[in-house]
């Protein structure tokens, strides 16, 4: 069983965040696990981007009807029709995950993961805990590297590392 790992940020492509998710995806990707996202463009569609180079796989679970809304980095599309409300399939569907800037959605995922008790490594994100503590499961960090060897431990953790050598 391959590990699923999410990617989250915003659709609005931006500069810096887009290269951060390029690199998580091509990170990913390496590490032998399954990338997925909610398959639009922006940080989904670079991390995307990035796992496909590798030659990884990746999963978009879209907020509408139509697979074509899915970018061309995606290999298996999932249409919900469901909207923002599949935001919550995407974080239960993954292990762990990875937010990369974002904007209100990243916010939401971030909350369904919390709420999932699923740890998120927070790049160039939101802050948490100024009404209280993040807890442990919400983790800022600083750099890609950071971002994912916290994954590879948590993979571990769970059990989901993928076997050496597979990809």
């Amino acid at each position: 069983m391959l590990p699923l790992v999410g990617v989250i940020g915003a659709s609005r492509p931006a500069e810096e965040t887009d290269r951060i998710a390029f690199e998580v995806g091509r990170g990913i990707a390496k590490m032998g696990a399954v990338l997925v996202c909610g398959g639009l463009t922006g940080v989904m569609e670079n991390a995307c981007r990035g796992a496909k180079e590798e030659g990884g796989l990746t999963i978009g679970i879209l907020p509408g009807d139509a697979p074509a809304e899915a970018n061309r980095f995606v290999d298996i599309v999932i249409p919900t029709g469901m909207g923002m409300t599949r935001n919550s399939l995407v974080v239960k569907s993954s292990a762990l995950l990875v937010a990369v800037g974002g904007s209100h959605g990243t916010l939401s995922e971030i909350a369904f993961a919390l709420n999932f008790r699923k740890k998120v490594y927070a790049l160039k994100s939101w802050e948490l805990g100024k009404a209280g503590p993040a807890g442990p499961d919400f983790i800022p960090v600083a750099t890609v590297d950071e971002a994912l060897t916290g994954v590879r431990s948590e993979l571990d953790r769970l059990g989901l590392a993928p076997a050496r050598g597979h990809r």
